[in-house]
């Protein structure tokens, strides 16, 4: 540790962000970083713990005391080399990972935690920059081939670490681009695709044969699946949105989050849209029903669609400043929180639950809402109750659901398979990441359920690993 008294010296210090009035006129990341010398002065306040709880907090076990201790030392590609140990793209966990490891940061107990995120972010920014980073192919092949369907966070992870091994692999893609979730679900201004497009170049470079705008189980029967590839790794997502079945859900103008946020991204890129799917919210007024980040980017993407107004709703109760008694270091804690997407405005609402949709001429013109509260039952658990007397209606032109993900679409390919599911309905698979098919493997939120990108990256390595044992009898991938 290069700093001992480092975390009594210096106070935590964050990057900052570009002024609300200039961000919000376009779709580009506002992020300013700190400078280097600060950088150093952030990485020198990590305590080198005895036990680092941010290991435990963090999925992918980032080696984080080690190259905080580089960062501090000026030793920046030693860093990247102990990044990239563990983690195939910091880049992307650099800037839209919510940072478990910082919540469980030792100095987070009675102190504010490392920057841990920005650390990470920093130090693959500045390899990138520095051209570092440099496509890694095998030296050998095995002979085995591998199908990954699905490119998002947890497939791309899988597709490099079995293309490292030596293994032929083949990564799918049913959309036009390379990317998944990274390409086309998050909006632009939190993780530019210019980010994941220098990735997707790597991979290709390093010998990963790309092939999107392939459905599988359309395109690619999965009989043919079986009979040319080795071993198979489904890593699509958990796509299936969850729908609200209230009164007057079929009306134009309510629409799944996706939906709005999927054309963004493709404008972005300059693509010309079908008008009948390009969705904007320009001078409505847009209800956003769901609290998370997905609802957040709705509310982001809205403002510099320049909405007129926009309310987002959240049916639990707003959360507390302080973690509550029940609610312990080193766990995430559930509190209040504000995404840059709510420091640009709209208004939030808490503990509202929606009872319908109203319209007229089929077009949707207002949602009709009451206030609920919670209460723990008898074991303790919270149970909902509308309050009497508080129904509302909101005026809107336009209803996003941002209200979460159920399970994976496993109507296709899944089924022609025989996989079975487990009783979410996502794939069901073991310690080892095969399903109940031999040599069908399932990683991300498939097999775990709507999870974080940091969560993808972490099972995407970890099926590699089991695929490469599956295959070679052994493996040597981390």
């Amino acid at each position: 540790m290069g700093k001992i008294t480092g975390f009594k010296e210096y106070e935590r210090k964050s990057h900052g962000y570009h002024p609300v009035k200039e961000r919000v006129g376009h779709h580009h990341e506002f992020m300013v970083p700190l400078a280097e010398d600060d950088l150093k002065l952030q990485g020198a306040r990590c305590m080198d713990c005895g036990v680092p709880f941010c290991h435990n907090g963090c999925p992918l076990g980032n080696f984080i005391p080690d190259w905080n201790d580089l960062v501090y030392h000026g030793r920046w590609q030693e860093a990247i080399r102990r990044l990239h140990a563990t983690n195939n793209f910091p880049e992307v966990t650099g800037r839209i990972c919510p940072a478990p490891c910082e919540s469980s940061c030792v100095l987070n107990i009675h102190n504010t935690p490392v920057t841990i995120k920005q650390i990470e972010c920093a130090i693959v920014d500045r390899a990138f920059d520095s051209g570092w980073i440099a496509p890694e192919a095998p030296t050998r092949r095995t002979g085995k081939k591998v199908a990954v369907i699905g490119s998002g966070p947890a497939g791309m992870a899988a597709a490099q670490q079995l293309n490292r091994a030596g293994h032929t692999v083949t990564l799918f893609e049913r959309d036009d681009r390379i990317g998944g979730l990274m390409m086309y679900g998050i909006p632009d201004f939190k993780l530019e695709k210019r980010v994941v497009q220098r990735r997707v170049e790597q991979l290709a470079a390093e010998g990963v044969q790309l092939s999107p705008n392939t459905h599988v189980g359309v395109d690619i029967s999965a009989a043919q699946l079986r009979d040319e590839f080795d071993a198979v790794c489904i890593c699509v997502g958990s796509t299936v949105p969850r729908d609200l079945r209230v009164p007057g859900r079929e009306l134009s103008g309510v629409h799944f989050a996706m939906e709005f946020l999927v054309p963004q991204n493709r404008r972005n890129w300059g693509d010309r849209l079908d008008p009948a799917h390009d969705l904007l919210a320009t001078g409505k007024r847009v209800v956003i029903l769901g609290g998370g980040d997905t609802g957040s980017d709705c509310l982001g993407t809205s403002i510099r669609h320049g909405a007129k107004h926009i309310t987002q709703i959240e049916l639990l109760p707003e959360p507390p400043d302080q973690r509550p008694s029940d609610n312990p270091w080193p766990q995430w804690p559930r509190v209040m929180r504000e995404s840059t997407s709510h420091e640009e405005g709209g208004e939030r609402m808490f503990a509202t639950l929606t009872k319908s949709f109203e319209g007229k001429g089929g077009k949707l013109t207002a949602l009709n809402a009451v206030r609920v509260q919670w209460q723990p039952d008898a074991s303790g658990r919270p149970q909902m109750s509308e309050i009497p007397g508080s129904a509302f209606s909101i005026p809107c032109d336009m209803v996003l659901l941002a209200m979460g993900y159920l399970h994976p679409e496993t109507a296709g390919f899944v089924k022609d398979l025989g996989c079975d599911l487990d009783e979410r309905g996502n794939l069901k698979a073991g310690a080892d990441y095969q399903t109940s098919v031999p040599g069908v493997f399932a990683a991300g939120d498939a097999r775990r359920g709507q999870s974080l990108v940091v969560w993808a990256i972490a099972e995407g390595r970890q099926a590699a690993r089991q695929i490469d044992r599956y295959l070679m009898g052994e493996t040597h991938l981390p």
